[in-house]
């Protein structure tokens, strides 16, 4: 039975940057409360949410490109879910616990078994084949490493009711219009491919028992973090000989097919060589690559297997980006009366933005907060109007934002439009208004000869109609007495291109 994980802490966690946890001793109840999230968590400002946020619209946008439809699932899923495959490492990482009704609960560590359930669900009403997709937040307890948290947000495409590798080869290339999307090429990110079937044969064929084949499976995903002897050794638990554990780590460290059929045969492989046909079909055969040591740990994987790492020199994290595979098999699992082949893959958030930012591939525009303007009252008696005049350009589709505090002091509102990057700031004043007119100051522009430093001289100020608000631009003969001040944005960027 399963340790509950507040009962079993890893030995070794080292939580690092803003998890680190500490105890602060209050002063009676008044105490101050511990600031820092749970280790393993995040907090997400809206600097940071900004990140997340322009990943998920990558996401969101392949998978609609390629004709999925966005489902969810409950964060809360009975522990039985995951229970039913029993002996893996992830059920050893369950925030589980029971709940006031005594009920066996647990946060979700994974998305398959949700979706295998609302598979089940919807029964014959369920039209195939199924191309679905979410991005759900997942929790396993675990050590907490660079690119690993307690706590991911993971990208899951799967595919149901297709039996062939045509529905592998759709999965492979959308995760590579991803990297396209973001700008990671083939020189920086890869993906390697096998099949369970590589390793069933070999099995067979050492007369490996039926009942070792899916720990050996877990110990052969460890083949690039254990050494050779520890594997060997691992094997030897679970009843191999010596001869039997060469003879598997040689084969699985084969990186050529043809060089796999002459071990095993032509009939193992004959679904991997249809794959990378297809995938070349796609255009996207330089990312795809064979290397027969890729097995997935999960046991309810049954034919082609894939993971994708980064392969840069500048990006040091060794880490898996995303893997997946084949699950014809796991209805059944859940009390099906028969399978329906799935496949699928799992693309967590941590990895690929520690890797976008390792390769600078995330766009500097990406944290910058989008104000076109900022409307200020010269008094509360024009708030209301101010109001008015905010409204208008939001029905028009500008992003804009009424100066909140009462405005004692107008180089406030100064200050704060340069924070908040605001292109314009729009006053509303006494005589102006009666007169149907306001102030913009274009906050981006000064007079040529006029230091950029000089926040008194930020700004090229108009009279502007209210009715022509929308529409008004400076004269194209004007434009030519100004410059314009790099943002906070291109600030950024400079910076960072020195550094």
């Amino acid at each position: 039975m399963n340790k509950k994980m507040s009962d079993a802490p890893p030995k070794t966690v080292k939580p690092t940057g803003t998890n680190v946890v500490t105890e602060k001793k209050g002063k009676g109840r008044g105490g101050m409360i511990e600031l820092e999230p749970v280790a393993g968590t995040r907090d997400f400002v809206p600097s940071d949410m900004r990140y997340r946020s322009w990943l998920f619209s990558k996401f969101h946008a392949v998978a609609k490109k390629f004709g999925f439809e966005e489902y969810d699932a409950p964060i809360l899923e009975s522990e039985e879910l995951y229970k039913r495959k029993a002996g893996e490492e992830i059920t050893q990482q369950m925030y589980n616990f029971t709940d006031k009704s005594d009920q066996q609960v647990a946060l979700r560590p994974e998305m398959t078994p949700s979706l295998a359930r609302l598979i089940l669900s919807q029964g014959k009403a369920l039209l195939m084949p199924v191309k679905w997709y979410s991005i759900p937040q997942c929790w396993r307890y675990e050590t907490t490493t660079r690119g690993r948290k307690r706590e991911h947000y993971q990208w899951n495409m799967d595919i149901w009711g297709v039996s062939n590798v045509s529905a592998e080869a759709e999965l492979l290339a959308a995760i590579c219009e991803f990297f396209k999307t973001v700008g990671l090429t083939e020189k920086e990110v890869g993906i390697k491919v096998s099949s369970r079937k590589v390793l069933e044969t070999v099995m067979k064929n050492l007369s490996v028992k039926a009942e070792q084949f899916a720990p050996a499976c877990v110990i052969v995903d460890k083949l690039d973090k254990l050494e050779k002897e520890d594997v060997i050794q691992q094997l030897s638990a679970l009843g191999f000989s010596d001869e039997s554990s060469e003879s598997l780590i040689s084969i699985m460290q084969i990186k050529d097919i043809d060089e796999l059929s002459e071990r095993i045969g032509e009939e193992s492989v004959a679904e991997l060589r249809q794959l990378f046909d297809l995938v070349k079909g796609y255009g996207v055969d330089g990312y795809i690559r064979f290397d027969a040591s890729i097995v997935r740990g999960l046991s309810y994987y049954t034919g082609v297997v894939f993971e994708a790492f980064s392969i840069s020199q500048d990006s040091k994290l060794s880490r898996a980006i995303c893997g997946g595979g084949r699950y014809d098999r796991i209805l059944t699992t859940y009390g099906a009366k028969q399978d329906t082949p799935a496949c699928g893959f799992g693309f967590g958030d941590v990895v690929i933005l520690e890797i976008l930012r390792d390769l600078n591939k995330i766009p500097q525009n990406v944290t910058q907060h989008v104000v076109n303007d900022l409307i200020v009252p010269f008094n509360e008696d024009l708030r209301p109007n101010a109001c008015r005049v905010v409204t208008m350009l939001r029905d028009a589709g500008v992003a804009a934002e009424v100066y909140l505090p009462k405005n004692k002091k107008i180089s406030n509102t100064f200050s704060y439009a340069e924070r908040i990057d605001a292109d314009r700031v729009i006053m509303i004043a006494p005589d102006e208004w009666n007169a149907g007119e306001v102030k913009v100051k274009y906050m981006k522009l000064m007079p040529v000869g006029v230091d950029e430093k000089d926040l008194n001289s930020v700004g090229v100020q108009y009279s502007v109609k209210l009715d022509e608000l929308l529409t008004f631009k400076i004269p194209e003969d004007e434009m030519k007495k100004y410059f314009v001040r790099p943002s906070k944005s291109d600030k950024k960027e400079k910076k960072d291109k020195k550094k």
